[in-house]
């Protein structure tokens, strides 16, 4: 095979082995080369597959009972793909491009120069009905790996080092085997648990994977900090994501994350503030998410600061937040796989359509299920579930996003407690067949007079893909409480967010998934307070041994538990709500990183 790479392009036909064994036994062969006399086909097959993956090139992904012209065909689109990275670049969703832009710019640069959000220029892959049946059978790493290399080009990543990835991201860290388990719930209703991950919440699924990823694709020779603004979940993630990477790597890439004080849990900001390693830092805003997410976006395009940056430190600016498309990444293998876990577990035949409900803050899980739509999964309808803070929700019912008069309410869900939303602009420059003089001139608009209207053609498209609801605090507890009666199921508040809106609107015809974000370990007061308890300390891990004697299902994490026990390391101050003073503290943290490196 190693001779094969270095005169040639090693092209992995990926059959699936009964396939094989009944095109031979139609061909009325019983023996194939290297098979001892006590080794079965279907053994030396799977035994050969270790080392196609470890070095091909590029993977034909052949459905059961394709043809040898299609298979020849998809050879050729497959070959003509490796060979021709040129084409597999990506713009702005407001159209100032400069130059190509690849993934691994992408990935390093976060932000496209004139403040839109990367999207690939020639639209999303696409999957076939007999691929995607393919992938039933699959684990979900199997299917991460598939559905990757069909987003990134293996001149960017090539696919052997993405199998190292994608293992690294998905390996033993995790308190399922499964990673993202599908759950039956009740009348119709299944459960995307996504919080599997030592952090507890979704957001650990992709800050496994991007750090990674980033830290193949910068050169060697550079050094990174990564602004991230958190509303709770994230912060945790990206911090345990990139504390993860090797010594070399937390040389060349420090993380910075700033997260409200008020506005998050306390074991969510425990989560935050027991890092203490050198590369990675959280720093607390007395203000809100909003102010937070603004006040970075405002340091990229902050001349003075980028520049003291890169003079003094070599270092250059970017961001591990939502609006890093390497973030939706796996976003869409989740989603897609929730789908394939409900037909391998004889819920559905293939091709039965599925509801998704998710709660939103930011945008960038559901527009994640929507490009696994458009890739090819059977999602019929999109349910956007809001709390109190419904400005996407009043968005998607009547195509007016007005922030006017709207105030931050804090929330038993304080993840979704965003009012602008960042990767709704990919949504809108995707639905808009990549008009991004409509994206740019709307997002103008936004900052000029704090909101926009979409045309009527548009928004009927939109509600196309889109239901949207909110529920109100009261009900987002009730929620909680009668689920667990009814199941013995405890719910997140976010997940019971979605559960209230899903209730509400669907209609019963197919099966519906309710993303569940977050454990409900990391909400205990919330959580504790809907389950009736009078008495609650304030201790947060005799609040989760409470939640832990109650025997429900999903079991608490040892790792939250464990974490609360370092309470030496969470001490933290509060920056004030003011730019400079952001400013100030990603200069200090810099330098007092150098410092302790020279």
């Amino acid at each position: 095979m190693e001779h094969v790479k270095q005169n040639g392009i090693a092209v992995y036909l990926d059959v699936c082995t009964e396939d094989i064994i009944e095109r031979l036994e139609r061909m009325k062969v019983d023996r194939i080369v290297g098979q001892g006399p006590d080794v079965s086909l279907r053994d030396i097959l799977q035994y050969r597959q270790q080392f196609y993956k470890k070095w091909y090139d590029t993977r034909v992904l052949c459905g059961a009972g394709d043809t040898p012209d299609e298979i020849a065909d998809k050879v050729l689109e497959a070959v003509k793909r490796y060979q021709d990275s040129e084409t597999e670049t990506f713009v702005s969703t407001r159209g100032s491009n400069t130059g190509k832009t690849f993934f691994s710019d992408v990935i390093v640069e976060g932000l496209a120069p004139d403040g839109g959000l990367y999207v690939p220029l020639n639209g999303l892959p696409k999957l076939t009905s007999s691929e995607c049946q393919r992938l039933v059978d699959m684990s979900f790493p199997e299917r991460a790996q598939v559905l990757l290399e069909r987003y990134i080009h293996p001149a960017d990543v090539p696919s052997a080092h993405l199998l190292e990835i994608v293992e690294r991201a998905y390996g033993e860290n995790f308190a399922c085997s499964r990673i993202a388990p599908v759950r039956y719930l009740m009348h119709n209703q299944y459960v995307l648990e996504l919080f599997h991950g030592p952090t507890a919440s979704f957001k650990y699924l992709s800050l496994q994977l991007m750090p990674q990823l980033f830290a193949y694709c910068i050169p060697q020779t550079c050094t990174y900090l990564l602004l991230v603004a958190t509303s709770g979940d994230t912060g945790s993630a990206v911090l345990e994501g990139f504390n993860n990477l090797s010594d070399i790597d937390k040389q060349r890439i420090t993380v910075l994350a700033f997260f409200p004080e008020k506005g998050i849990s306390s074991i969510q900001k425990m989560q935050m503030t027991r890092y203490v390693e050198e590369n990675v830092k959280a720093v607390s805003v007395n203000s809100d998410f909003d102010f937070c997410q603004r006040a970075i976006k405002k340091m990229f395009t902050n001349a003075e600061l980028t520049g003291f940056l890169a003079v003094e430190y070599g270092t250059a600016l970017t961001t591990a937040n939502s609006i890093n498309w390497a973030r939706l990444l796996p976003q869409v293998v989740y989603h897609s796989s929730a789908y394939f876990d409900l037909v391998s577990q004889g819920v559905l035949a293939f091709g039965d359509p599925i509801d998704v409900c998710i709660p939103t803050g930011n945008f960038g899980n559901v527009l994640a299920a929507v490009y696994a739509k458009r890739m090819g999964i059977p999602i019929r309808k999109l349910i956007c579930a809001s709390n109190q803070n419904h400005i996407l929700t009043d968005f998607l019912r009547t195509g007016e996003y007005d922030l006017n008069g709207r105030r931050l309410l804090m929330s038993a869900s304080p993840s979704i407690d965003i009012l602008k939303s960042s990767n709704l602009e990919r949504y809108l420059y995707l639905i808009s067949n990549g008009d991004w003089q409509l994206v740019r001139d709307l997002y103008s608009q936004l900052e000029r007079q704090n909101l926009f209207r979409v045309p009527g053609s548009l928004l009927e498209r939109i509600q196309q893909d889109f239901l949207a609801g909110w529920c109100s605090e009261e009900e987002c507890l009730a929620t909680i409480q009668s689920v667990h009666s009814a199941a013995g199921y405890i719910l997140d508040p976010h997940t019971a967010v979605a559960k209230v809106v899903a209730d509400r609107l669907q209609d019963g015809t197919c099966p519906v998934v309710i993303a569940s974000t977050a454990h409900y370990a990391k909400f205990a007061p919330a959580v504790l307070k809907a389950l009736k308890f009078k008495e609650v300390t304030a201790n947060p891990l005799h609040q989760l041994e409470l939640l832990r004697s109650l025997g429900s299902l999903p079991s608490v994490h040892n790792t939250l538990l464990e974490s609360l026990k370092e309470e030496d390391k969470q001490k933290h101050k509060v920056c004030e709500a003011d730019h400079n003073a952001l400013i100030h503290q990603v200069e200090t943290f810099i330098q007092d990183k150098f410092m302790k490196v020279w």
